[in-house]
């Protein structure tokens, strides 16, 4: 499946390039899932780009790259009371299966010099700093969790290391 690059209008690529990193997330893009962000992050992210020009790099990694089937079968686990790292790995299946340097790659080939990324995850920050790619900043993109989500959001921030505030969870 192809990943895709959604370059605002108005994106100056010989300045610092405001970025977005979001896998493909079907149930809450699509279905508006409440277990997830995922929905919410990729609307504000287009918002913000709108207004301030940038690039989504839109990652074809659906479920943490794990696919919809998995995905789905792990949403049975955790209705069985199991976190959503805890469910992969009864499947079988790693926590976290992205490939973030298929980004690198794009940007690379996009030319971007220097970004600001827009993530809460650290993952993706030392991937860039790891690159050719001068990182300048993080843009915070919180989304206040709700009675479905504030499980999921605890788990990022707890295993995976999230910047996710108190008052989001």
């Amino acid at each position: 499946m192809p990943h895709i690059a959604l370059i605002a209008k108005g994106t100056d690529f010989d300045k610092t390039v405001n970025v977005r990193i979001h896998s493909e997330c079907i149930t809450g893009e699509v279905f508006h899932s409440q277990k997830c962000e995922c929905g919410q992050q990729l609307d504000s992210a287009m918002k913000y780009m709108q207004e301030n020009g940038g690039i989504i790099i839109y990652l074809r990694q659906e479920g943490r790259n794990i696919g919809i089937i998995n995905k789905l079968k792990a949403y049975a686990l955790q209705e069985q009371g199991m976190d959503t790292v805890q469910a992969n790995l009864e499947l079988g299946l790693p926590a976290d299966d992205r490939n973030f340097g298929i980004a690198i790659e794009i940007l690379e080939k996009l030319k971007v010099k220097s970004l600001n990324l827009m993530t809460n995850n650290p993952e993706k920050i030392r991937i860039i700093q790891e690159s050719k790619i001068k990182f300048n900043s993080r843009i915070p993109l919180q989304i206040k969790s709700n009675e479905s989500s504030a499980r999921y959001l605890k788990t990022k921030k707890d295993f995976f290391g999230h910047f996710l505030d108190g008052e989001n969870l």
